[in-house]
């Protein structure tokens, strides 16, 4: 089942994100046989907002503990963090854009 988490930045994201950013990596490494897809939201002036992650797991309750044992999450920088599941609907990888900041 997918399950998307949707985080959004607090106040001290930014230098939470720094801090954290090697650990929150290696942990997305760690769980890529799950890990769908995952990027940071941008504002328009291409600054980071939040995050979104889609996971492939079993249930709700998976996508929870993963989520709550994502270094990032644990470290404060999300004021709030919203998971819920999904359908697959479409699906054309190819149309995604070739860099990470979408270009």
């Amino acid at each position: 089942m997918l399950y998307i988490i949707y985080q959004e930045d607090g106040p001290d994201s930014k230098a939470l994100r720094e801090v954290h950013k090697p650990a929150h990596f290696a942990y997305l490494e760690e769980h890529e046989d799950i890990l769908v897809l995952g990027g940071a939201m941008l504002a328009d002036d291409e600054s980071r907002i939040g995050s979104v992650l889609i996971l492939n797991v079993p249930d709700k309750e998976t996508a929870e503990r993963f989520s709550k044992n994502e270094p990032l999450r644990k470290a404060g920088t999300f004021a709030s963090v919203k998971i819920t599941r999904m359908r697959r609907g479409q699906w054309n990888p190819d149309a995604a854009p070739k860099t990470p900041e979408g270009n």
